[in-house]
């Protein structure tokens, strides 16, 4: 829960740092509202093949750069980042190739320089595997200036051009910050997607300042993120864990709400959380139970996002 604090305080000082609201009066508050809001739902009507529900199975490849933003540069903390791609990584890609599965990998920059050889493990997996955007250090944006964002993930993107061969095609921010200014970054690089944002449970489009824009979210939440369950905080000893079984029930719940509704299950992980052997099984047994179910595509965000783009023209 203490990991979960983190996340939330640069947007806790932002908010100390301004008046409060209750002496804003409504024009203030509509316009920090309007800036950015969710849209009219993408979802398709079928989704492709005639399936009734995407499934996204999403990686957020931080490995050390987690630990390094946070100011832990000892070589304990850095290790349990190193878990991620050294040993985590190669169980993930083994239980997709065997379920001929398709994965989004979001990776901080400096995560790919670090570990080349894990990038190249997963471009050259049987399935297609896409990489998104996810800073250049996992740095925290909200306590950036903004050419500092602008800056930062433009590097970022300039460097998957170069490794990929071909433009990314989306932005997971780093810890889900989303600035006043991460909008138009998004927009200024020609992105197709972003998935930061929670308005929805389904894809949707963006709505800027009043206007709807032709970008869709692919919206994340807590509930769906596997660091929300597992968390050790060395320095308070916090360590916030659920059991994997419950863990488990909660994804099966969410799936199954998913393809009641004929939307999206998009699930976020981490591979130095979620990929230890007791865990992994836990997703392995998840992967089985939405395979049992007919209708179901499996799909990169970047393909949610191209079919969901399709309904801005209809």
């Amino acid at each position: 829960m203490r990991l979960l604090m983190v996340a939330i305080l640069p947007f806790l000082a932002a908010a100390q740092s301004q008046p409060p609201v209750w002496t804003w009066d409504y024009p203030r508050i509509q316009a920090t509202v309007n800036k950015v809001r969710a849209g009219r739902d993408l979802t398709p009507k079928p989704w492709p093949n005639g399936a009734r529900v995407a499934v996204a199975f999403s990686f957020d490849m931080d490995a050390e750069s987690g630990m390094l933003r946070s100011g832990y540069d000892s070589p304990q903390p850095l290790s349990r980042g190193e878990y991620g791609p050294r040993v985590a990584v190669p169980r993930i890609l083994k239980i997709l190739d065997a379920n001929n599965i398709p994965a989004t990998f979001f990776i901080p920059t400096v995560s790919a320089q670090l570990h080349p050889e894990t990038i190249d493990a997963i471009l050259k997996a049987r399935q297609h595997h896409e990489i998104g955007v996810h800073g250049w250090v996992h740095e925290r944006i909200a306590d950036l200036k903004p050419e500092e964002e602008r800056t930062l993930t433009r590097r970022a993107y300039d460097f998957w051009v170069q490794r990929l061969g071909h433009k990314p095609a989306g932005l997971r921010t780093p810890s889900w910050d989303f600035t006043p200014e991460t909008l138009s970054i998004i927009r200024d690089l020609g992105l197709k997607y972003d998935s930061s944002l929670m308005g929805d449970d389904r894809p949707y489009q963006i709505i800027a300042e009043g206007q709807p824009i032709n970008l869709v979210e692919l919206p994340v939440e807590w509930i769906l993120d596997d660091y929300s369950y597992y968390s050790y905080d060395r320095p308070s000893s916090a360590y916030h864990r659920m059991g994997d079984n419950e863990v488990f029930e909660i994804y099966k719940a969410e799936f199954d709400g998913a393809y009641q509704e004929h939307t999206m299950f998009l699930l976020t992980m981490h591979p130095f959380v979620s990929g230890h052997r007791s865990r992994i099984a836990q997703f392995e047994k998840l992967v089985a139970y939405i395979k049992s179910k007919p209708g179901v595509w499996f799909a990169t965000c970047e393909q949610i996002a191209d079919v969901s783009a399709a309904q801005l023209k209809r």
